[in-house]
């Protein structure tokens, strides 16, 4: 309905309600807003009016384990090396055995791996049975049905392609809100491959039932499709004396560090149909000193770039960002580590912590640059703090677009020199595409044609 039926319905309504003071107050209310929708539609027309924040979801999300305690929960998956993908669900049920039957036709299962069990204590909170199975090796590209210990409902997951095009999607700051519903719902249906968070999963923040909650909600698209995180500041959890940091996060999501060669979940790399991976840790020592440093330096070493002309990095806090919000968290990480990736010729750097979008030119050392990466920030998941709408005038020359909305990011790296970015705003339950941009590999553009070497950071 245009404003202008509003106002006219609105003055209609006034008259019967004139001695009612309470229906009256309402009325008033209803017209400054019409009022403001008025002016608003007719001076910026093309500013976008974001929609309202969304309560947390709840939702009783046990009723299945107190039924089978046996039955799997929480069910998701991730890479684990080449053609290989770790299954992780929980079962209240401490007996309950950890291994998966999988096989490419329904209810056939022609093979079976079995893992790993754990479980941790936080404060009062005791978790369940946390089951780590590594199945493969797996055909590319291809789906697979697999039942976990031998109880509960048949899952069903599609392995990622070994050769281009490839989809990610991409979304930090996820969180568990009614915007975290409607991002989840616009990822299921962009078709991607796998799906890529840099940080910030639950904002459980040491509430340990809400990791539980989370695991619930994301179990229909992390059972299907890859998940690769890395830690926020928000898996912390971190009481001192009392609790270890990333405790939670490092039971119940097992990335392939050790795979990568990392010594720790909190960093580690991939790699996936032409394309390398490098998930840092922002809340992990990053100093020149520092296992982190020793080990990216090593991992950037061993990047062939013949086999993965594309090379992307994620972690939580951006080191480029005009937002007002978390100024200048990152600084000492890129004073760091900046060189290194620059060295290494990063095509892609993607980040969060800062909840709102950005993308930058290519950037390095705080100058425009043909040969840096492009930063994006995407800590706009859904989470229950809000947006941060408030940004730094006038905006830098290295900043290319901005926008305080939640939403989700389509990487889709069409060959080894095109990949086409976009962002989607949840417009209400809409998904809108609100930027895109084609970006062409740095292999491509001659940025590639120095050697990067172990010991140092010169160009050879």
């Amino acid at each position: 309905m245009e404003a202008s039926t509003l106002l006219s319905q609105a003055i209609t309504d006034i008259k019967p309600y004139t001695t009612n003071h309470i229906h009256m107050e309402q009325l008033v209310h209803k017209l400054l807003l019409i009022l403001m929708l008025l002016f608003s539609t007719a001076t910026v027309q093309s500013e976008y009016l974001r929609p309202l924040p969304r309560k947390a979801l709840t939702a009783p999300w046990n009723s299945i384990s107190k039924a089978h305690s046996s039955y799997p929960q929480q069910v998701h998956i991730s890479l684990a090396g080449e053609k290989h993908i770790r299954v992780t669900w929980i079962t209240d049920d401490k007996k309950s055995p950890s291994y998966v039957e999988y096989g490419t036709l329904p209810g056939r299962y022609d093979s079976i791996a079995e893992g790993e069990c754990t479980s941790y204590n936080y404060m009062l909170y005791s978790s369940g049975n946390i089951h780590h199975v590594v199945i493969g090796p797996l055909e590319d590209n291809t789906v697979y049905f697999y039942r976990c210990g031998g109880k509960g409902p048949e899952f069903q997951l599609k392995t990622p392609p070994n050769q281009f095009p490839i989809m990610f999607a991409v979304a930090g700051d996820l969180g568990q809100t009614g915007w975290t519903k409607s991002t989840l719902a616009h990822i299921d249906q962009c078709k991607y491959d796998v799906y890529l968070l840099p940080g910030d999963l639950s904002y459980a923040d040491c509430m340990q039932h809400l990791w539980d909650n989370f695991g619930t909600l994301v179990e229909p698209l992390a059972s299907a499709r890859p998940w690769m995180v890395t830690e926020g500041n928000h898996e912390e959890e971190n009481i001192p004396l009392l609790t270890d940091e990333f405790v939670s996060y490092n039971s119940r999501w097992k990335m392939p560090f050790e795979e990568s060669g990392s010594t720790s979940n909190l960093y580690y790399s991939f790699e996936v149909a032409g394309v390398h991976v490098i998930m840092l840790g922002s809340y992990a020592d990053y100093d020149v000193y520092s296992e982190q440093y020793r080990w990216l330096k090593e991992d950037l070493s061993k990047v062939n770039r013949e086999r993965t002309p594309w090379l992307l990095a994620l972690f939580h806090v951006p080191w480029y960002n005009s937002n007002k919000a978390h100024q200048g968290q990152g600084d000492d990480m890129m004073t760091v580590m900046e060189p290194l990736l620059y060295a290494a010729s990063v095509d892609l750097v993607i980040t969060g912590h800062v909840h709102a979008y950005e993308r930058s030119k290519r950037v390095y050392d705080g100058r425009l640059d043909r040969c840096g990466p492009v930063h994006i920030t995407i800590g706009d998941g859904g989470n229950r703090e809000g947006l941060a709408h408030k940004y730094i005038n006038p905006q830098p020359k290295w900043s290319e677009f901005r926008e305080a909305s939640f939403g989700h990011g389509e990487l889709n790296i069409v060959n080894s020199t095109h990949a086409l970015w976009s962002w989607h705003r949840n417009d209400d339950d809409n998904s809108v595409k609100a930027d895109d941009i084609w970006i062409n590999s740095l292999v491509s553009s001659g940025c590639v044609d120095h050697k990067y070497t172990y010991d140092t950071l010169k160009f050879v």
